[in-house]
């Protein structure tokens, strides 16, 4: 079993940065493919960012790309989402997941097994 803790959100301005951390506890976690989605108000849970159980690799939704960068210490069993330049449009509850199954990223979210609980993100224009 995994649980994971998100923190980092809060109401900022377009333009700025914010950094959401998900600290995790439980077994294996050094060897689970990490995610984070979001979820807007009337909108299905989007796919964020992902890295690979070794932090290798990571993949981004298209429309975050270039702004907001994924990353893990495997030591403190903690994943980051660093996210720059915010727009209104990123406004969103953000959650981190980890998968069990998979080694490698995925941005499906039926390949996710554990969930956090979510932290809001909110951008102001």
């Amino acid at each position: 079993q995994v649980q994971l803790v998100e923190s980092g959100g809060g109401l900022v301005h377009a333009g700025d940065s914010l950094r959401l951390s998900c600290a995790a506890s439980g077994r294996s976690f050094s060897a689970y493919t990490m995610g984070w989605f979001r979820q807007a108000p009337g909108k299905e849970r989007e796919f964020v960012a992902t890295i690979s159980w070794s932090g290798g690799t990571t993949y981004y939704a298209d429309s975050v790309k270039d702004r907001f960068t994924i990353s893990r210490d495997r030591t403190k069993n903690t994943v980051y989402l660093q996210m720059n330049s915010l727009k209104p449009e990123d406004t969103a509850v953000y959650y981190c997941t980890a998968s069990a199954r998979y080694s490698t990223t995925t941005s499906h979210l039926r390949d996710y097994d554990y969930w956090g609980q979510g932290t809001q993100v909110t951008v102001s224009s």
